[in-house]
């Protein structure tokens, strides 16, 4: 007997189009297990009218970045009063804009990067701040269009133009913290443990993440069992000051030269990859929990008005 009808939405028109695929499919494959009636949407500009026809019981979330996790897509579905996953309308726009959620971090006592918003004009134009720095959209994940700038003779104009930067309007330029990649999830209101990430690279980029079989994540992280409570006590903090619901993941960069005063976090993922290579997955078989019993949990967690 099926329990539920579910639309899974994926893919969508953002840059993460690809990973939200692997996160949706993977998903799908699971939630099918528990005889749930499971369809998959890539959503158009038909959404509504589609999700009116299907009258779904809940919808699972699997979009990444630009209108799937950015209160667009959250606000369609309060409106249509259909319980979905993931955060709401409000915890999702403040979270994927990067200063935003970086200004609510500050004002909770959250240790961030220091930093400042640029447009394309300002940025291409130099001369922006010492060296070594940080260049992120102001809204995106996947750390698509991330680039760090250690020469004060690089030309700006150019990596604009030859990176995925140049696909983005706004920009957040931050000091590079130096140290190591940490990660934290926040399930519900359960913190599950800390993950240290060495990338094949300079740093964790696109590739590192989804593309490269030599990235290893370490469960649990190898820190000072202080540091690892303080993660785990600000990716917490950082969850709850945006208001955010089901699933997220912290970034977070740690100088150990500093000690407790050399974490910073990055930045709040309130829909985090859910694929083979993903850390929300990894972080919660460390804790016992299947990836199943994740994906059912995140369905089970669905709700209006989040």
């Amino acid at each position: 007997m099926l329990n539920k009808k579910v639309v899974i939405l994926l893919g969508g028109e953002s840059p993460e189009r690809e990973i939200s695929f692997l996160t949706g499919n993977a998903c799908y494959n699971s939630l099918i297990k528990f005889n749930h009636d499971v369809i998959k949407i890539d959503p158009d500009h038909n959404l509504i009218s589609t999700l009116k026809e299907i009258s779904p019981d809940v919808v699972f979330n699997a979009l990444h970045g630009k209108w799937g996790e950015d209160g667009n897509i959250q606000a369609i579905l309060e409106y249509l009063h259909i319980p979905y996953t993931h955060s709401g309308v409000f915890p999702s726009s403040n979270a994927i804009n990067k200063n935003t959620a970086k200004n609510i971090f500050k004002s909770s006592g959250i240790p961030v990067a220091q930093g400042f918003i640029l447009n394309k004009k300002e940025l291409i134009a130099g001369n922006i701040m010492k060296p070594p720095y940080v260049i992120k959209p102001i809204s995106g994940g996947s750390s698509i269009g991330i680039e760090i700038i250690y020469d004060e003779e690089v030309d700006l104009k150019k990596i604009v133009k030859e990176n995925k930067l140049n696909d983005f309007d706004t920009y957040l330029v931050e000091e590079y913290i130096a140290g190591k990649d940490l990660t934290c999830a926040v399930m519900g209101s359960r913190v599950l443990g800390v993950t240290e990430i060495i990338p094949n690279s300079n740093f964790y980029n696109y590739e590192s993440k989804y593309k490269s079989d030599s990235t290893i994540h370490i469960i649990p992280a190898n820190i000072e069992r202080n540091i690892y409570q303080a993660t785990q006590e600000l990716a917490l903090a950082a969850h709850e000051s945006l208001h955010c619901r089901g699933v997220t993941r912290c970034d977070f960069r740690f100088d150990d030269a500093l000690g407790r005063e050399g974490l910073v976090c990055l930045e709040i993922n309130t829909q985090p990859g859910m694929t083979e290579r993903s850390l929300v997955p990894e972080l919660a078989k460390h804790e016992g929990i299947s990836f199943d019993e994740l994906v059912y949990w995140i369905l089970n967690d669905a709700s209006c008005n989040r």
